[in-house]
């Protein structure tokens, strides 16, 4: 866009020059008139600079592609390339050496007989790429920290939260438990790759247009083959149907529906952070701390088997929701592999439970205090110091009379 914008912008400042200076050049301030020997100069250097401002920005975001897959996660970088600023920067950018090469091809001496207004617009320009270059490093140097890539990648998290609790709210989503008609017509993948999209909001509507039941066997985030089962079609009369605009197949998984993979990009940093490389476990427990307050949202969601219903309070479509308890294994289940030497990461990971216990409803409570146990499993708690096995003890005891179940020895693992 802002190339297209740039082309069109040295067209109309071409013919401006042509047809229209001419006739207005004692209207114009003759400071912002030069002639087209000195022009071409002007636009000569404003091209080669912006060109050069233009490859090192790029090999600054080469760099902070590596900073990030070395020291965060291999797919946090898509935060920072594909991010608007990023974006808009490279745009200007490009713009600007389109403008000012394509006006240096068009200030011809024989073209014009007077002087013109062309390279006092490409100065313009310039001064606009120098401010966005300057920008761009504060930018640059500000996202390359740990904390901005903590809280980008918790607002991800947080919007996919609000989205799926918008469209609970508002779609009529229940989880009464139904099985759609018996005669089916099977809608198939037409290529591999992860689930990325799913409509459901539209397919509740085409399903009450066409009065049928619709049954997707698949959930966002999951990687399917070509001619797997991606939707059942559930009616008397059997009819072939082309779904394929309800849902998108990508070779990535994206966070715009897939709540697990949002978690999951936070957590990688986190067990990147505990890592031997880095040994940056404080990191990693502010992460927990906010896995836990998430956590704590997702448990006011509806799990695990969402049924929708049309405006005629009709059952309409049937989807697989992760449940809360399989949402808080993926959560866990690695940097409780990870963590487990360090004392500090263990206890945040309790912290964690703690935080998700204070927001989320009383019947998630079961499920976490689960998780705990599933954390302590094969944790040998004898061999620890005494002040930390106490530490840890306290924090686990808290969170057993946050969610009302029975209190674990951590030496005998015995409840008590």
């Amino acid at each position: 866009m802002f190339g297209l914008a740039a082309v069109t912008l040295s067209i109309a400042s071409f013919y401006m020059d042509l047809l229209l200076i001419g006739k207005i050049i004692g209207y114009i301030p003759p400071i912002l008139l030069t002639n087209v020997e000195l022009g071409k100069d002007i636009m000569g250097i404003l091209a080669a600079a912006i060109l050069t401002m233009t490859t090192f920005t790029f090999s600054t975001v080469l760099v902070v592609l590596t900073t990030y897959s070395s020291q965060f996660s291999p797919r946090a970088p898509e935060n920072f390339v594909h991010g608007q600023t990023t974006r808009t920067i490279l745009g200007i950018f490009l713009g600007g050496f389109a403008y000012t090469s394509l006006s240096l091809l068009f200030m011809q001496d024989k073209t014009f007989g007077h002087e013109v207004l062309t390279p006092s617009i490409g100065i313009l320009i310039g001064f606009i790429c120098v401010g966005a270059f300057a920008y761009y490093i504060h930018f640059v140097s500000s996202n390359v920290q740990v904390t901005a890539l903590v809280n980008k990648l918790t607002t991800d998290t947080e919007d996919v939260i609000f989205k799926y609790r918008k469209l609970q709210e508002e779609n009529y989503v229940s989880m009464d438990k139904w099985e759609p008609g018996s005669k089916k017509n099977t809608v198939t993948a037409d290529s591999e790759g992860y689930v990325q999209f799913i409509d459901l909001v539209s397919l509740v509507k085409f399903a009450e247009k066409k009065d049928i039941e619709i049954e997707v066997v698949v959930k966002t985030g999951d990687y399917i083959y070509k001619d797997e089962p991606i939707i059942h079609i559930h009616k008397n009369k059997i009819e072939n149907k082309d779904l394929s605009d309800f849902y998108n197949i990508g070779s990535e998984r994206t966070v715009e529906q897939d709540l697990g993979y949002a978690v999951q990009k936070l957590i990688e940093v986190a067990i990147r952070a505990i890592s031997p490389s880095l040994n940056d476990p404080n990191t990693a427990n502010d992460i927990l701390l906010r896995v836990g307050r998430l956590l704590g949202e997702m448990g006011k969601l509806k799990t695990h088997g969402w049924v929708m219903t049309d405006s005629k309070d009709y059952k309409r479509v049937l989807y697989d929701f992760s449940s809360y308890k399989t949402i808080l294994y993926e959560t866990f289940y690695q940097i409780s592999k990870y963590g487990n030497d360090d004392i500090s990461v263990l206890a945040y990971m309790t912290d964690s439970l703690k935080g998700a216990a204070k927001s989320a409803p009383s019947m998630r409570h079961e499920s976490l205090w689960e998780i705990q146990k599933y954390i302590l499993d094969g944790l040998d708690c004898t061999e620890m110091k005494k002040m930390d096995r106490d530490y840890l003890q306290q924090k686990i005891d808290d969170l057993a009379d946050m969610t009302k179940q029975k209190r674990i020895d951590l030496i005998t693992k015995e409840e008590t």
